[in-house]
């Protein structure tokens, strides 16, 4: 179990709550280098580590600012992954087709396939995370890229659909999950409606995704992407939920 680190800071609020790991947000890369010193200093001699989650792609369907801005940043962000000594880095790439041009989607998976051959070199795993689609709209994309894993957003898979889309990604994508996401909402139609609450404190049913999970023996590892402050106030919930959904504690991710 890991938390979201914005900074230095973050990461030591989350050493200090006695969690395994930070997911780095990294929305700058060249702030991320400047801080690369403090996030080593903090996991050196510790049971600590890292992975990194990448830049918002900004207009899905503009093909010419992904191919000119995006790539290039999420290409400078793989050395910097291996620097930290990371071995994920998730990106947002949206591939629904009721917002997302059939071109626009064309074009994204020979981006991801790019990036992936890239990654491989350094021994990265890319992780892409589900915003609004289903299943259905990443099956596709798996097929076309092997290597290809997937981040999956609990409280993504909650907007615009009456029940959560994780089950179906659980059913039918199982070993493309490699990692989670953890954080409520209640529901909603857009994205303002991605409230980022703590658990508990919207309609996502945990307890019944995480049985779920373990039915396919998932054991990978899960970030809480909240605020620090927001952690602390949750993190005895969600071991709660996780007990109740496993047989026993040894079986937790």
């Amino acid at each position: 179990m890991g938390g979201t680190a914005r900074s230095p800071d973050d990461a030591a609020a989350l050493i200090d709550m006695g969690l395994s790991f930070a997911e780095i947000s990294v929305p700058d890369a060249e702030r991320f280098r400047k801080d690369l010193p403090q996030y080593r200093a903090l996991a050196e001699g510790a049971e600590f580590f890292y992975l990194c989650h990448g830049p918002q792609e900004g207009n899905p369907n503009d093909i010419e600012s992904l191919e000119k801005s995006y790539l290039p940043r999420v290409l400078r962000m793989l050395d910097l992954v291996r620097e930290i000594g990371s071995k994920t880095l998730t990106i947002h790439l949206w591939m629904d087709p009721r917002f997302v041009a059939p071109r626009a989607i064309h074009y994204k998976v020979g981006f991801l396939k790019r990036v992936v051959q890239v990654a491989n070199r350094s021994h990265i795993n890319i992780n892409i995370e589900n915003l609004s689609e289903s299943h259905r709209d990443f099956l596709p994309v798996f097929d076309a890229i092997p290597e290809l894993g997937m981040t999956l957003d609990l409280g993504h898979a909650q907007l615009l659909t009456s029940r959560n889309r994780a089950f179906g990604f659980i059913a039918h994508c199982p070993e493309r999950i490699r990692h989670i996401h953890l954080h409520d909402n209640n529901g909603g139609a857009s994205a303002e409606d991605d409230l980022h609450l703590p658990i508990g404190q919207g309609k996502v049913d945990f307890l019944s995704i995480f049985a779920s999970l373990k039915t396919i023996n998932y054991n990978g590892t899960m970030t809480l992407e909240l605020r620090p402050e927001q952690i602390r106030a949750c993190l005895n919930k969600v071991v709660e939920l996780l007990v109740s959904a496993c047989s026993s504690e040894g079986d937790l991710p």
